[in-house]
């Protein structure tokens, strides 16, 4: 069985070229992989596509606005992409405005979906969820069963960034409060996936396997989070 556990972050992210297409968590803290995006801030690659569920927040905590801010991502995939009050303006808004970043609005359900087809060979799929709106332009519409739908296809990744509550060697994960949400399903839908461990990396055979949420034919690349990880 190949070693799937690095060492370091940033050996783990090492390899991530300039123009890659990204996926990383970002609804609620506990779910965010703080560490694998600080890696790939040092490494510094360019021109990244960012597909996550905002584009950062705006406490000082690192997220996918710590590689926005750094002029690293070219445009980003995201279901909010401006802060809750319109007083707060971002670094991503900022760059928005300024016509530094490109961005796409996706509605969180259809976000999730658009992963979970790419996770699951689904070529395309219909959905009510943005007709009538500007997102919906330029799509195709069709009406079934007497109401409009809007084609929408799968949101692919060449790596994805996930964070786990514990992991085994093989790579099997299980996770634990809002990692739930994304983290899952964007850990089948790339071609690399990177994984930081919370607890522990237990040998095959130790985890439950009612407890394991993502099967580690699916996983890449395991780093346990050492003591002075960036915790949230």
């Amino acid at each position: 069985m190949k070693n799937k556990i690095y060492q370091t972050f940033d050996e783990a992210v090492a390899d991530v070229p300039d123009g890659s297409v990204f996926m990383s968590p970002g609804f609620s803290g506990v779910g965010v992989p703080r560490n694998l995006l600080a890696a790939l801030h040092r490494q510094g690659a360019k021109g990244l596509t960012g597909i996550s569920n905002n584009c950062g927040s705006l406490d000082e905590k690192v997220d996918v606005g710590t590689l926005i801010e750094a002029g690293q991502v070219k445009k980003m995939y995201a279901a909010f992409t401006s802060p809750t009050h319109p007083s707060q303006i971002s670094p991503f808004v900022r760059m928005y405005n300024d016509g530094e970043i490109e961005a796409e609005t996706v509605p969180q359900g259809t976000l999730a979906e658009r992963i979970r087809a790419a996770a699951s060979g689904i070529g395309a799929f219909y959905t009510p969820a943005s007709v009538g709106t500007e997102l919906a332009e330029g799509k195709e519409h069709r009406e079934i069963n007497g109401r409009t739908y809007v084609l929408e296809t799968p949101l692919h990744a060449d790596y994805a960034l996930i964070r786990a509550f514990r992991a085994d060697t093989f790579g099997n994960l299980q996770f634990r409060l809002t990692q739930r949400n994304f983290n899952p399903i964007m850990a089948m839908a790339a071609r690399v996936t990177i994984v930081e461990v919370e607890d522990d990396i237990v040998p095959v055979g130790e985890l439950d396997p009612d407890k394991v949420h993502v099967p580690g034919v699916y996983v890449n690349r395991l780093v346990k989070i050492p003591p002075d990880g960036i915790f949230d």
